[in-house]
């Protein structure tokens, strides 16, 4: 996205004027909402030092357009992952699976086996010398 203005620049002056500067020279407004007294009370409370009600705002629908856009591309792939499973593309039977891991079980196993036998065959060395 990265359309929002000083969007994730707190503590970075350098590179929000560099965001701004490089913003068009003309920027939109956001239709006023209503929001109870207590709701505006506890926005205001968790403002940093130096953070304005309208920053907040601006950051938390900047977050929010980024967050719906990455859950539409998710949705997207799995859509496709889908459609590839009903074409039965990339699929494995179960009885396949489970022999593949088994195995990879048992190389595990002999990979095992093999290091505790070179193990107490360099501690049999050890000891006879």
């Amino acid at each position: 996205m990265g359309a929002c203005l000083g969007q994730r620049h707190q503590g970075k002056p350098e590179r929000a004027i560099k965001a701004v500067r490089a913003a068009p020279s003309r920027s939109a407004t956001l239709p006023p909402i209503r929001v109870a007294p207590e709701t505006k009370s506890s926005l205001e409370a968790v403002l940093r030092e130096g953070e304005s009600l309208t920053q907040f705002i601006e950051n938390a629908v900047c977050r929010e357009a980024e967050y719906r856009a990455e859950q539409s591309a998710a949705i997207a792939r799995a859509a496709k992952a889908l459609r590839s499973a009903d074409r039965g593309v990339g699929l494995m039977r179960a009885d396949e699976f489970l022999a593949g891991m088994r195995q990879r079980a048992t190389a595990a196993q002999r990979r095992i086996r093999a290091a505790v036998v070179a193990r107490e065959a360099a501690k049999d060395k050890r000891a006879t010398r």
